[in-house]
């Protein structure tokens, strides 16, 4: 039986950034039998290394530790946020093309639970509680939380744009989730809901917040979504599926990821907001046990390192150069994705689904 410690170092593994609290956790840990997490996504287009690999990772850290994880579809939230031009039939293909990309990225989905918003808004239950929280929250506070959307206070123009994050806090006590485990971006909902949930009769989530990989492109400028610059410039500097220049997709092959990971910014020496020594963190180091770097014997002979503390200690040392880097990096993500690939070309459903939201209009 796994001890207290041992579930709370699980829960706090890379990518983990933020829990709110470490001491609420433990206690919920320790006094109920059956903690619920969930994390939810709006379907919206293929998978990256974000949503697919990294979402596997985390998710199995929560699984190991114990606790029954919901995969929340949010079919009706891309409804509202214009996600494939509003088509139903397409956002639930994509919903649908997700499972198949978890599976693909080795979700043990009989160990999980899925739901979807378009069913979850059938309890007569949510438009009650949608309610409630309606008249425990402002128009402001409403509008600086529409950022979870990936919109700017300044792009509010439908009322759709409202409903979203009132929603999505409903979401978190009819899912009867203990801990909200989504990405940083989505945290000023998950810390609304903590506010809201004791006047309303319900309890106070858990906050249990994940990196996000940053795009190949690098460090962005600043778009105004959260008042903090470190989390603000997290959120405008992310892999996006709507800009396929910023990210690796599941699907993609040897030589797209050769030619992606070679035009990826990486400054040498530079460790902070460096994208390729993020895949390396938070992809790489939890996938495999190794990274090598092959070079010539007149430029140093081969390099393996063992964690990634030692790679960034070495890359920023100088003594690893940015070119070396993306050929190993390009090489250990390949590998990596070959299964991925394998699962969409060996699985007919898969495949027709990958196909349809491949062939499909990304909107926003």
């Amino acid at each position: 039986m796994m001890d207290i410690d041992e579930r709370m170092e699980l829960i706090k593994r890379e990518p983990t950034e933020e829990i709110i609290t470490e001491e609420e956790l433990r206690h919920l840990l320790s006094s109920k039998s059956n903690v619920r997490a969930y994390d939810g996504f709006e379907p919206s287009g293929l998978l990256h290394l974000g949503s697919g690999l990294l979402r596997a990772i985390k998710l199995q850290d929560f699984i190991d530790a114990g606790i029954h994880f919901i995969l929340y579809i949010a079919d009706w939230f891309a409804y509202l946020n214009n996600k494939f031009g509003g088509d139903m039939d397409i956002i639930r293909k994509a919903g649908e093309y997700y499972i198949e990309g978890w599976r693909a990225c080795g979700v043990d989905m009989s160990r999980v639970e899925v739901k979807w918003s378009s069913n979850l808004a059938k309890m007569p239950e949510y438009w009650e509680t949608f309610l409630k929280i309606s008249r425990n929250v402002t128009i402001n506070r409403v509008v600086r939380s529409v950022t979870v959307m990936g919109r700017r206070e300044s792009e509010v123009k439908h009322f759709s744009f409202l409903v979203y994050p009132i929603m999505q806090t409903t979401d978190i006590f009819m899912l009867k989730a203990d801990i909200c485990q989504l990405g940083i971006d989505q945290r000023k909902v998950n810390i609304l809901a903590r506010e809201i949930g004791p006047k309303i009769g319900f309890w106070k989530p858990i906050v249990v917040s994940h990196h996000l990989l940053i795009g190949l492109q690098g460090p962005a400028k600043m778009g105004g979504y959260d008042e903090s610059a470190q989390i603000d410039l997290q959120i405008s500097s992310k892999m996006s599926k709507s800009k396929p220049e910023t990210c690796i997709y599941i699907h993609d092959d040897e030589e797209d990821i050769k030619d992606k990971i070679r035009k990826a910014y990486c400054p040498p020496k530079q460790v902070e907001s460096n994208p390729i020594l993020e895949i390396c963190r938070y992809i790489i180091f939890r996938k495999m046990d190794s990274l090598i770097i092959k070079r010539e014997a007149k430029y140093g002979g081969l390099l393996e390192f063992k964690s990634y503390n030692e790679l960034e200690q070495a890359y920023r040392s100088g003594v690893v150069h940015p070119l070396d880097l993306k050929i190993a990096v390009a090489e250990a993500l390949n590998e990596i994705i070959e299964p991925i690939r394998a699962y969409f070309k060996n699985n007919e459903k898969a495949y027709e689904l990958y196909e349809i939201i491949r062939k499909s209009e990304v909107t926003r």
